[in-house]
């Protein structure tokens, strides 16, 4: 479950970041030096981290940060119910972030693998 979840949030968010970086999707391409451009890398590379569960703690914090921030500077100001300023996905991105911070990858992740690989490697070298 937290392996489709995971990867379905990665998945979406990633395409917010192409179209951002590359125009791709039939979106705007905005200018690689500028604060949209930045949102562009984060979306598309954190989101490709966060689908192959590669650093998703740090990462999805990062990219909970990063839609917290969106929210405030792009849609807050524009009415207090986010229904009527656009704000939901931000949100929504946000609080699957903090969820993904809090409870991990899961067991189907590059993470899990890297742990499980330094454990048996500990386990099998240490003398007792």
């Amino acid at each position: 479950m937290r392996f489709g979840i995971r990867v379905l949030v990665a998945v979406l968010f990633m395409e917010h970041g192409v179209v951002k970086l590359f125009g791709w999707l039939g979106g705007p391409q905005v200018p690689f030096v500028s604060l949209y451009g930045l949102a562009g890398v984060l979306e598309s590379f954190g989101g490709l981290a966060i689908a192959f569960g590669a650093l998703t703690r740090p990462i999805a914090a990062l990219l909970a940060a990063e839609m917290f921030i969106a929210y405030l500077k792009v849609h807050a100001g524009l009415s207090p119910w986010p229904m009527l300023n656009q704000g939901e996905p931000a949100l929504l991105y946000a609080f699957a972030f903090i969820l993904l911070c809090i409870e991990g990858p899961g067991p189907i992740s590059l993470d899990a693998a890297i742990r499980n690989a330094r454990f048996r490697f500990v386990a099998t070298t240490r003398k007792v």
